[in-house]
């Protein structure tokens, strides 16, 4: 007997995330001293968050290609600058306002620029190479090479750094990036392995949500459950909005950059590794993974739903008069066609 546990999951946006995530969060809730009862390699586990997003962006890094096209450069490169640029004006913006801790009280409790930025620094790559290979667009698919450089922590911390905030000391800026560099060095290096590192991406996605998960309080989701919707929506919507004018200017039909417009399972990690790095975020990280992983699920559902009615409108406003298409080669010719070849081949002969 077989039971469809992975099936099951993927029919939940994001669900290989989230779906262990909420399970190590109930784990947390209701039972907090599970790891140290058990001990061994289970309590190592539920305290070992940083090891594995080490050895996930390392994996990660290696599946990433140095070498593009110039149009997947060109692609790739307005995207991300567009995304990273649009996170950083709102950082100011926000920070003037919020500083680094959450908002303590009212509609708006539990948001902070920390829960903001990792929102809108990070595109959901599995869903935009989907979407773009559902369109036809190989070539837009392939800009996500580019735009995996977004992957992780640091320009998060350089964001929040440019808003005015906390600054991070250049160790922990170069930590940061430094699994996913060297992963980067060592698959350009060796394709053999980047074919051996590039499975174990997907396969640790759930070990990561388990272990975010059993970091998360779940008293703490009902009073920012609204809050992570209505970021969701910014996003899709107000980032959206931004990539779709990126992509025009730069050429495209906004289709790509519509798709764009999603927040990453892997930005909810985010919170709590740049709380790792600097303390003072510590406050605000908890309510912010709920709110990232909340907008994860939001733009999950709603950009494919933009993306698809814009690149219809895309399609048919390229329509134009359909062209005759030629006699196949392979296909028996038309009565008319035939006697129009047989007269012309008729006229052809020599003269008896």
């Amino acid at each position: 007997m077989t039971v469809p546990i992975k099936a099951a999951i993927e029919k939940i946006p994001g669900g290989m995330m989230l779906i262990p995530l909420l399970l190590g969060a109930v784990i947390h809730t209701f039972a907090p001293g599970a790891g140290s009862f058990f001990g061994s390699f289970t309590g190592a586990f539920f305290t070992g968050l940083a090891p594995i997003l080490a050895v996930f962006f390392f994996c990660l890094g290696a599946t990433l290609e140095v070498r593009s096209t110039p149009y997947i450069m060109k692609k790739g490169g307005v995207l991300l600058g567009s995304k990273i640029t649009f996170a950083a004006l709102i950082g100011i913006v926000a920070g003037k306002f919020l500083g680094e801790a959450p908002v303590e009280g009212g509609f708006l409790a539990g948001l902070s620029v920390l829960a903001i930025v990792a929102a809108l620094n990070d595109t959901n790559g599995g869903l935009y190479i989907s979407l773009m290979g559902q369109y036809g667009r190989k070539k837009d698919a392939g800009a996500y090479s580019i735009m995996s450089l977004e992957s992780g922590p640091f320009l998060t911390m350089v964001t929040l750094g440019i808003a005015g905030l906390a600054a991070f000391p250049w160790q922990a800026l170069v930590g940061a990036i430094l699994p996913l560099a060297l992963g980067m060095l060592v698959g350009n290096l060796d394709p053999k392995m980047r074919e051996l590192l590039a499975p174990a991406v997907p396969a640790m996605v759930p070990f990561l949500g388990l272990a975010l998960g059993l970091t998360i309080n779940l008293t703490s989701v009902v009073d920012a459950g609204l809050l992570g919707i209505l970021l969701g929506l910014f996003v899709v919507l107000g980032g959206g909005l931004v990539l779709f004018l990126a992509d025009r200017i730069s050429g495209g039909d906004g289709v790509a950059g519509l798709a764009a417009a999603t927040t990453a399972g892997n930005a909810a990690l985010v919170p709590a590794i740049v709380a790792e790095a600097n303390p003072i975020y510590a406050p605000a990280a908890e309510t912010a993974t709920v709110l990232v992983a909340a907008s994860t699920v939001v733009t999950a559902i709603l950009c494919p739903v933009i993306t698809s009615a814009w690149s219809r409108r895309v399609n048919r406003n390229a329509q134009s008069t359909p062209a005759v298409e030629d006699t196949p080669p392979d296909e028996t010719p038309s009565p008319v066609h035939a006697g129009t070849a047989a007269s012309r081949a008729h006229r052809a002969l020599p003269p008896t």
